[in-house]
């Protein structure tokens, strides 16, 4: 299928030109400066991302006086990386069907305050926190229902020298792309959860998010927040995470760009249910970072069905033998819109099993799907078992999805396996239906329904699990009636 035409302008700068602006709080490498301007080579910085990146630095210094060692150590590393970082285009093999001009496009601007006045009704029965606009708050948050031991909220607020020592190892160091750069250096506090060593965390933890500044469609204003939460779950503790981004409202234009990073230590484990339904009509992009000690278990289970644009970009790095790893996806795109997935598992050490499904529905002719998944098993890696499979549908005729499965195999004595699946509905599906007196428009709904049932059924909390079916339900009913 072919990609979408449009690209995203690429900065191609004359490596002797020099750019003037404004004074920066940023380390500028090997820069002449005067009291009021800051002199810079153009092959340090691409102009629009240093415009993004001085106002998340503004708004950073408009609500807040002072930051916590560990979040000036994310934002000083954050900030080199954005310095030498060009906006990406449809050049780079990484975006090469992924059109960021919806956020290049527009007037970003960083939201350095949560709103004063909060209507928002909170849907959860679980222990939970709420970020709006990427600020944590406390008065929309439950957390008394967790054990003793277990800490959720600001970096700030650690309850012990002991506990920060260990959150202060893991902050800055992950390393990502342009947007996690932007996010470590815009985010305006760090949410932590730590779940210390043997500790089973019963109910899980809900993670709220909600987008509240926008602007209209048209109007080309694009409000940005930066969450960004560190999961610490010591050695043989346990605990169950449900992030959902919420709409914040319909046709509304806002830019989530938010980051979540995990450290799992030996024989933990973690469960991770990640829901996206944001406005149609917004940018959604978020990193997930996990790191898995020995004998641990991570299981991400993801369902996107909101944003122009949204994009997923997973790292998970094996730093012991005898992991778990299994991440099931399933992406929905119902109008103009591109949902990606790009992922890269690292596995380094013996024994370990990994298994990946990712499926998806395009339901538009401007719709289009991408996904780009990579397991590298290198050379220690023995005994290694994974397997990684992609099925995608599409229900018009331009529908579009691109997927590249990858395997890199350095270990020889390994078990790997991928697939890839591209199809409308078959018609020996639909006949199996027919021929039992079931008209056309229920067997397609019961096809469709049932090919992301796969993925939805595997969310672990059934009040959940049922909140999002009637979701996609109510995404796909438009599209189904009147079908052939």
């Amino acid at each position: 299928m072919a990609a979408a035409s449009l690209l995203s302008p690429h900065f191609l700068l004359n490596p002797n030109l020099s750019i003037q602006t404004s004074a920066s709080k940023f380390p500028i490498p090997k820069s002449r400066s005067t009291p009021r301007t800051t002199v810079f080579s153009a092959t340090f910085s691409d102009p629009f991302v240093l415009q993004i990146a001085e106002t998340l630095e503004d708004s950073l210094s408009s609500s807040s006086s002072s930051s916590s060692l560990p979040l000036q150590k994310l934002r000083d590393a954050s900030s080199q990386t954005v310095l030498s970082t060009a906006w990406p285009s449809r050049k780079d093999e990484s975006f090469r069907f992924t059109d960021t001009s919806l956020i290049r496009y527009s007037q970003v601007t960083p939201i350095s305050q949560p709103p004063t006045s909060i209507a928002i009704s909170i849907d959860t029965q679980f222990p939970n926190i709420s970020i709006v606009d990427g600020h944590i708050v406390n008065s929309l948050s439950n957390l008394s229902q967790l054990p003793t031991g277990v800490f959720v909220g600001s970096l700030s607020s650690l309850p012990s020298e002991t506990i920060s020592k260990r959150v202060s190892e893991f902050v800055a160091n992950f390393e990502g792309d342009l947007f996690w750069s932007l996010n470590g250096l815009g985010t305006p506090d760090l949410v932590v959860v730590y779940v210390p060593a043997g500790c089973r965390v019963e109910m899980p933890l809900h993670i709220m998010y909600y987008s509240v500044e926008a602007g209209d469609i048209g109007s080309k204003k694009l409000p940005v927040s930066n969450p960004r939460v560190l999961v610490l779950v010591e050695d043989g503790g346990e605990i169950g995470v449900i992030e959902e981004y919420v709409d914040g409202g319909e046709n509304k234009c806002y830019w989530a760009n938010a980051v979540t990073e995990v450290v799992i230590g030996e024989g933990a484990k973690v469960k991770h249910s990640y829901i996206q339904s944001q406005s149609l009509s917004a940018a959604h992009i978020k990193w997930t970072s996990v790191q898995q000690g020995s004998s641990s278990s991570y299981e991400l289970i993801e369902v996107s069905t909101g944003g122009k644009l949204s994009r997923h970009n997973v790292n998970i790095q094996q730093v012991g033998p005898d992991t778990v790893t299994e991440l099931s996806t399933f992406h929905l795109s119902v109008g103009d819109q591109t949902q990606d997935l790009h992922s890269r598992l690292v596995l380094d050490h013996p024994r370990g099993f990994s298994r990946q499904l990712h499926k998806c529905i395009v339901a538009h002719s401007l719709g289009q799907a991408v996904f780009d998944g990579n397991i590298k098993v290198n050379r220690y890696a023995q005994q290694t078992d994974a397997g990684q499979l992609t099925r995608s549908l599409l229900l018009e005729p331009r529908a579009t999805v691109n997927v590249k499965p990858n395997l890199q195999i350095i270990a020889d004595d390994v078990k790997c396996s991928h697939g890839a699946a591209i199809s409308d509905l078959e018609e020996n599906q639909l006949f199996y239906f027919l021929a039992r007196g079931i008209d056309s428009e229920t067997a397609r709904k019961a096809l469709i329904f049932s090919f992301g049932g796969e993925v939805i059924e595997r969310l672990p909390y059934s009040l959940i699990r049922k909140k999002v079916e009637t979701h996609i339900k109510a995404l796909l009913e438009p599209t189904l009636k009147g079908s052939p």
